[in-house]
């Protein structure tokens, strides 16, 4: 199962260094400054959000599954340990590619757009002007409206050239046949409706889960890909996010630009320094222009990263002992840029 793959994929970058809890917590998207900073940690971008929606028992079910064939061993408190059998399995790796860190479940928001405007399109060339539209939602609704008046749908010529671009940017796409007739079915049109998650599923012979992982995969690269597609690249206006960090590390970063210190920001803030350092942590990690070089030098840099390699790890507590003349706070920083 490709979620299997990812699982065991998100584990072997964990380094058997958090709780399993931390995999779920990456997968969900909790914006909490530990699940981010795991994000740069340990290069987990690719399944941030991922899931949004996934629950505890399907996730706990897998864990135990894994356990059951050897893949790993757990502690009372959580912590595993990948075995041999496991790390084995992990390394042959996930058959498609993600995005979630970049979107975070805005691809849904492209796709549901999409599928409106090409439904409106197609009553509209069948000459029939009422109909219920595949998306309730409002704001989805009122986009797409905008976007037929804005380029005119009523002449006919929006259909065919909307239609040229979707077939040629899917056709440049590199992803399977499978994943683009995916995204294809899910579409709607007049006397057409969209194929079912089931349905899709046992055309395959997948699970739901799968086919839908295959669905995401496939939207995150086509949306990585639709630039030179005026059309596509106007359905998929904002939804990409540059620089993702919690409301309160935003609030810290407009105050660290305007050159405050550390110190000056927690006090106009009434936050921990450590707080404050939590949220620069999470700027570096976001932000290759980040002046790093404020807390930690090149030369700090290298030797973080060699102790990292040296003895196979990232916690920080070793790490310390190996570099004691380098703070946590400046080791955080230094593995978040790794991350970058």
């Amino acid at each position: 199962m490709i979620f299997q793959q990812i699982l065991l994929d998100i584990f072997l970058k964990l380094n058997n260094e958090r709780t399993v809890s931390s995999a779920y917590h990456l997968l969900r998207g909790k914006r909490s400054g530990q699940t981010i900073q795991d994000v740069g940690i340990f290069s987990l971008h690719a399944y941030f959000s991922l899931l949004p929606k996934l629950t505890r028992q399907k996730f706990d079910g897998f864990v135990q599954l894994f356990a059951e064939n050897g893949y790993l061993q757990m502690d009372d408190a959580g912590y595993y340990s990948l075995t041999s059998r496991g790390i084995e399995q992990a390394r042959k790796g996930v058959p498609c590619t993600f995005d979630s860190w970049h979107y975070r479940g805005n691809e849904h928001i492209f796709y549901e757009r999409l599928s409106l405007i090409v439904q409106a399109l197609s009553h509209q060339s069948a000459n029939i002007k009422a109909f219920i539209p595949i998306q309730r939602d409002e704001g989805i609704q009122y986009f797409a409206r905008q976007f037929l008046l804005r380029h005119q749908y009523q002449s006919g010529a929006l259909q065919v050239l909307l239609l040229q671009e979707i077939t040629n940017s899917l056709e440049a796409l590199a992803v399977t046949e499978e994943q683009r007739e995916l995204l294809i079915n899910r579409l709607t049109g007049v006397d057409l409706p969209g194929f079912t998650w089931q349905q899709l599923a046992y055309q395959a012979g997948r699970a739901e889960m799968d086919s839908q992982l295959l669905y995401i995969s496939a939207l995150h690269n086509w949306l990585g890909h639709i630039e030179h597609y005026p059309y596509l690249a106007d359905i998929a206006q904002q939804l990409r996010i540059s620089m993702p960090l919690t409301d309160s590390a935003y609030q810290t970063a407009k105050l660290f630009q305007q050159g405050l210190s550390l110190q000056q920001i927690a006090s106009k803030r009434n936050l921990k320094q450590s707080t404050v350092e939590d949220h620069l942590v999470e700027l570096a990690m976001n932000d290759i222009t980040f002046p790093i070089e404020h807390f930690v030098n090149q030369e700090e840099l290298v030797q973080v990263n060699k102790a990292v390699l040296s003895y196979a790890t990232k916690k920080l507590k070793v790490l310390r002992e190996a570099l004691p003349h380098l703070s946590y706070f400046q080791l955080r920083l230094a593995l978040a840029r790794g991350g970058n």
